[in-house]
């Protein structure tokens, strides 16, 4: 069978990892999530030499499979896509539990495997308004700096929606799909109880056929993520390179410089040189890799403050199962809904409410419910896990099927939620957070205000306690302008070096109030081009 363009792209783009090592490339990518597909794709269509290089498998774009917890074994995980390791977390003082987070690992990282949410933040998110006040000062790049680049991403992750009523921003040029006569009803029902819905921004280019593959990998080319909107169309410049199946074990550093990139092929170490180095391995393993990088520095890697792997942030995620108003139609599983009436409450932080294009029926919601009792000090209460399917059932027999939604509550960083290498296995991300008081008082808040905005229609909350959502890491390699309190300057690149910078979440010096997908592609987008004019203007002054 013939291979697809992006099949055959990604084929000849694969490269021997020992012609890999016999040259130097302008660039080395490190991870091809949405932040390193994108970076690498930007760089290689200024006509620079990019080098992908992924831990995971090249896969196939006949693919279509949802993240799973249940496999534990090493390879099989690897050949899936899936990260291999678990990851162990110690929350509150707790002890350690371990368990398989929501990442990817193959061409497109943990973005094969996204819902494909990619809406905006808002100015408030990245700088103090006149209103509202920002809990850093603000982020060292303000909102009319990154203005342009959001636009830009959302232009090549074909992002489409509706504009939000509450904002003054535009929303994305592309049209969403009309709604469904349910969908419609739902958005009446809310308008008529004084919220503000409007059509969720997804990165769907909704091509014949398409599936709605939120949540879950899918063979198709409509969901834009890492892969299908960065390495793909990177590899088809003929400037872009990838290396799959390879392993990044240090960081090699001298005078001040990324020296080399030590690697593992096939059981085989390698030594790779660019002129330029990106980190894009995730807000999780991006720190870990710097952290085990100690040929030059006990510590640590660019790490001279001290704040490597520090400042760990999720959003807390508070579900909700929603059945409509008597009289309206279940709407069921849906992604449409997005409304922000409850982003910011005087001056308090809290976030977008969105639906997951999930529908819960009984069972879906007690699987969730003992998914979330298993991690909580629930557990060990005689006949909780009875309880819970108990009131699922109860839910579902007198209201239906639920559409789920979720709120995305925002983090703030504090020093000492972290991550770092396990000792036991430096592949295992050792995550330790505790839920600070201020939060846990505005999750509080955001549940009063859900039950006081949605008090028309029937609803049940799905967390017992405080849920991290572990798809949304960010924090850890914060940029900002004092090298004593950031890990990077305002470009992204590292205070410590002259030629590392970073390009996923880990950059984030606050986690916002949305989905960090698509500011993740708009700073990718705005350090491709720094880096970019860096070493064009490099080549031109040797010429």
């Amino acid at each position: 069978m013939a291979l697809a363009p992006a099949q055959r792209a990604i084929s000849a783009g694969q490269a021997p990892a020992a012609w890999a090592a016999g040259r130097t490339w302008d660039v080395i990518v490190i991870g091809t999530g949405v932040g390193g597909g994108i970076i690498g794709r930007k760089m290689a269509e200024r006509g620079l030499s990019v080098l992908f290089l992924e831990k995971g498998p090249v896969g196939h774009r006949t693919e279509g499979q949802d993240l799973r917890g249940d496999l534990t074994d090493y390879a099989t995980r690897q050949a899936w896509g899936y990260w291999p390791t678990p990851i162990e977390t110690r929350i509150d003082g707790g002890r350690p539990q371990r368990f398989f987070g929501p990442l990817g690992s193959g061409v497109g990282g943990s973005s094969v495997f996204y819902a494909a949410a990619a809406e905006a933040p808002e100015r408030h998110d990245l700088e103090a308004t006149n209103t509202i006040p920002h809990p850093t000062g603000g982020w060292p790049v303000g909102f009319d700096a990154f203005r342009a680049y959001f636009s830009q991403a959302q232009d090549l992750l074909s992002v489409r929606g509706e504009k939000d009523p509450l904002s003054d921003l535009p929303g994305p040029q592309l049209p969403a799909p009309p709604l469904t006569a349910a969908e419609a009803r739902m958005f009446t029902d809310l308008r008529a109880a004084g919220l503000n819905p409007y059509r969720a921004h997804e990165a769907l280019r909704r091509l014949p056929g398409c599936t709605d593959c939120l949540g879950r990998k899918c063979p198709r080319l409509c969901k834009m993520d890492g892969r299908s909107a960065g390495v793909e169309p990177a590899l088809e410049t003929g400037n872009a390179t990838l290396l799959a199946d390879c392993t990044v074990e240090e960081l090699i550093e001298a005078n001040g410089r990324i020296t080399a990139v030590r690697v593992r092929v096939d059981g085989h170490e390698y030594r790779l040189v660019a002129d330029v180095v990106v980190l894009a391995a995730g807000a999780l393993n991006s720190p870990n890799l710097l952290l085990r990088s100690t040929g030059s520095h006990a510590a640590g890697c660019a790490n001279s403050s001290g704040m490597v792997g520090r400042g760990l942030m999720f959003h807390l995620s508070e579900m909700v199962a929603f059945w409509p108003r008597r009289g309206s139609p279940a709407v069921g599983a849906t992604r449409t809904l997005s409304f922000r009436d409850l982003y910011t409450h005087e001056d308090q932080r809290l976030g977008l409410v969105q639906s997951m294009g999930v529908a819960a029926d009984a069972g879906q919601i007690a699987g969730h419910l003992k998914g979330i009792l298993s991690r909580s000090r629930l557990r060990r209460i005689p006949g909780a896990s009875r309880l819970a399917t108990l009131a699922a059932r109860i839910g579902a027999d007198v209201f239906g099927s639920a559409t789920v939604l979720v709120g995305l509550l925002e983090d703030l960083p504090y020093a000492d939620n972290r991550v770092e290498p396990h000792p036991e296995d430096p592949e295992i991300p050792l995550i330790h957070y505790q839920v600070s008081t201020e939060l846990k008082a505005r999750r509080a808040l955001f549940r009063q205000l859900m039950r006081q905005k949605l008090a028309q229609h029937r609803l049940m909350f799905l967390n017992f306690g405080p849920a991290l959502n572990f798809g949304h890491p960010s924090g850890t390699l914060r940029f900002g302008s004092d090298p004593a309190t950031s890990v990077l300057d305002a470009d992204c690149k590292a205070h410590d070096l002259d030629n590392l910078y970073v390009a996923d979440a880990s950059f984030m010096p606050t986690s916002m109030g949305v989905n960090p997908s698509l500011t993740i592609a708009a700073n990718a987008l705005r350090v491709g081009d720094i880096v970019a004019a860096r070493l064009i203007a490099s080549r031109r002054k040797a010429s």
